[in-house]
């Protein structure tokens, strides 16, 4: 579980925890309001971020070096008059010329998209009273706090539970009791359990169960 508190540099009294409450019963009052302009968690992107900050210092040092021995009356880097050679040999029509502008475009296309998305997918927006703080809660423990409900229902061997954004998908097998009726009381208790989760957005959720062996 993540929380970020952006409105106070000092440390916040954890309130106490809410009392069980019966399944299928709501919980009501200022914990249960969603909090408003509720926004991501960003990540850092810091390795994305550092081969950016790499390249672009390389090439400015090496032309910072072209420009200072041209200035000093020396000649210039192999490079620059290779390359001043090969732009008076192509044309913005050739083949190769189109590769590269590909390639640079693509590159720059995914790193417009690693600026511009929030990215840390496998964190879920949690509610919270206080406009000030943020809450999050990881994909794994959620589908863990699911699978240890799930593990409850009468007749369950075993559960598989795959959280995603928009959608919780929830594999089970039974060794005894019918499997109609223990679906329906895993779509019940999986209904109490993904709103006591406290989320955001609460995603829905399917359930299939199939004897075991």
């Amino acid at each position: 579980m993540r929380v970020d508190d952006g409105a106070r540099g000092g440390r916040r009294d954890r309130a106490p925890a809410p009392r069980a409450h019966p399944p299928g019963r709501r919980r009501a009052g200022p914990a249960a309001a969603v909090t408003a302009g509720a926004r991501r968690f960003r990540s850092a992107r810091r390795i994305p971020a550092a081969l950016t900050a790499l390249a672009v210092l390389g090439a400015a040092g090496v032309l910072l070096y072209d420009l200072a021995a041209v200035r000093a009356h020396r000649p210039g880097m192999s490079w620059r008059r290779e390359l001043t050679r090969q732009l008076e040999q192509y044309t913005p029509a050739d083949p190769e010329v189109l590769v590269g502008a590909g390639v640079v475009a693509l590159a720059g296309a995914v790193l417009l998209v690693l600026a511009l998305t929030p990215g840390l997918r496998g964190i879920l927006q949690m509610r919270t009273p206080e406009s000030g703080v943020r809450a999050g809660l990881g994909r794994k423990a959620a589908g863990l706090v699911l699978r240890d409900r799930a593990m409850e229902v009468s007749g369950v061997n075993s559960v598989r539970v795959k959280v995603g954004r928009s959608r919780i998908g929830v594999r089970a097998t039974s060794h005894f009791r019918e499997l109609d009726e223990v679906r329906a009381d895993l779509d019940a208790v999986l209904a109490v359990g993904i709103e006591e989760l406290g989320l955001v957005h609460e995603p829905g959720h399917r359930v299939r169960v199939h004897r075991k062996g």
